[in-house]
């Protein structure tokens, strides 16, 4: 590369580039391109910032903390059980007060078992048998209650039960007949909820703030009433869509779900608990034999004699699951920066959608592909660019000199040009449009020339000289 060269590609680093803008007269185009426009304004504000609040720092790392207690009592009169007075140490498992707790409403009592030999229970398959060889000792029972011990014992039929070691007697009934605590429908549930959104510091509980203590012994949740976290337990089965009665007797799992969605903008007393109810499992499988929830547990004794003894309860109850989610958001510029700028950069997605069917999908996009893109050929122009500097001069002088033959010492142009033909002009040649524009020769640097080259007279001398440094310039570009 000349020293020219290396010259021109310096002094194209300090070249400033702008785009050329084409104003389109065709109404449905324009039509389009304000509607996409507004379409993309409405976006940006109704849906980004004031629907999802798109100018807000968001902070989803709740910290929660779940406090719960149940209150109320029962009495019962069963033959397994007699007379019972049933209390929160009763029915409530587990006792602590924790997220995920049971009531239980229903159960299944197996009294004085005691650790002995006794006949398996007759619906278990791996249990029978028709001769001792079918029983192996020491083998568990599949879903069963114990290990065998060899033995077949038969009942007055062919097929007989494997003889295990195990707490007996063996439990018998498989489902309940009958709601045992019926009365829990009017039980108390409490659940405090007390959240923490650390990006903010900001803390809340669900707990109204009062210094009056009989506020929560008189209170009872409602819609009016968000602060007040008693809940009749009859009533939060009801608000998840099912009945009491029917769900108690088997048993069910309940979600409780409070959400916190709190905008930090406005008072913190705008931030309230909303609650919502739901079963979890499958209400709509009520006879089958999975429906239900259901665990058992003993509690053990010893006789006067030391040996020890214990009843089998098999507990149906309610499973209330409480879970929390939350959101705080707080107005902060980065966000509002980020959402705004995405907002300009649809606006010019709008436009280069626009360009497409203005210069591809209409009748006359050719004609508007011709004007949008100019093909200029560098050789040609520089050919042109000489010719004209030449000439130029030349005219300048013969300005000077006024009409009529030149004076000594002015260089009149060495060769004659035909009638009606420029002096210094070449043969205009046919225009070529590639860009597919109707009458324009693809070519800036022609346009010029056939400027500068029109006959000269006093009154236009400026002009020529304006457009010379013109094509000056444009020779220093090519460079």
């Amino acid at each position: 590369m000349g020293q020219g060269g290396w010259k021109g590609l310096c002094l194209s680093l300090f070249d400033y580039k702008t785009e050329k803008y084409v104003i389109a007269k065709n109404k449905k185009v324009g039509l389009l391109y304000r509607l996409l426009q507004l379409s993309i304004l409405l976006y940006l504000v109704v849906w980004v910032f004031m629907v999802k609040k798109g100018y807000q720092d968001i902070d989803t790392s709740l910290q929660s903390a779940v406090i719960t207690k149940v209150k109320g009592v029962a009495f019962t009169n069963t033959s397994e059980l007699g007379e019972r007075l049933w209390d929160v140490a009763d029915y409530v498992i587990p006792p602590q007060g924790e997220s995920v707790f049971v009531v239980m409403t229903n159960l299944i009592v197996t009294p004085n078992q005691r650790q002995d030999t006794c006949a398996e229970n007759e619906d278990i398959l791996n249990a029978k048998c028709s001769k001792d060889s079918d029983c192996h000792p020491g083998e568990a029972v599949v879903a069963g209650n114990g290990v065998k011990t060899g033995r077949c014992l038969r009942v007055g039929s062919a097929k007989g039960t494997c003889e295990i070691f195990a707490w007996c007697p063996v439990e018998t009934k498989s489902k309940p007949a009958k709601l045992l605590l019926d009365e829990a429908e009017e039980f108390t549930i409490y659940i405090k909820n007390s959240i923490r959104f650390p990006k903010f510091n900001f803390s809340k509980t669900n707990v109204l703030d009062t210094k009056n203590s009989s506020f929560l012994k008189t209170c009872c949740f409602d819609l009016n009433n968000l602060y007040c976290p008693i809940f009749r337990l009859g009533s939060v089965v009801r608000w998840a869509g099912s009945n009491f009665q029917e769900m108690a007797l088997e048993g069910g799992v309940i979600g409780i779900h409070i959400e916190w969605d709190c905008d930090l903008d406005k008072a913190s007393s705008e931030c309230n608990p909303q609650y919502s109810f739901s079963r979890l499992d499958n209400r709509f499988a009520e006879k089958s034999i999975s429906s239900g929830y259901n665990f058992r547990f003993a509690k053990y004794y010893r006789d006067a004699s030391g040996v020890e003894f214990r009843t089998l309860m098999k507990a149906y109850g309610i499973r209330f699951d409480v879970m929390v989610n939350g959101k705080a958001g707080k107005f902060s510029i980065i966000p509002t920066v980020i959402n705004v700028s995405s907002g300009v950069a649809l606006m010019g997605a709008g436009a280069f959608f626009c360009d497409l069917v203005l210069i591809y999908f209409i009748k006359k996009s050719h004609f508007y592909r011709g004007k949008k893109y100019e093909e200029v050929r560098g050789r040609e122009c520089r050919a042109q660019l000489v010719e004209s500097q030449r000439q130029g001069g030349a005219w300048e002088a013969k300005d000077a000199a006024g009409p009529g033959p030149g004076p000594r010492g002015v260089e009149q142009s060495p060769r004659a040009e035909p009638e009606g033909q420029r002096p210094g002009l070449p043969q205009r040649q046919e225009a070529q449009d590639r860009g597919g524009g109707s009458n324009g020769d693809g070519c800036v640097c022609r346009r010029l020339l056939e400027g500068c080259a029109q006959p000269a007279s006093s009154g236009h001398l400026e002009e020529r000289k304006v457009n010379v440094e013109q094509l000056q310039t444009l020779q220093a570009v090519e460079t």
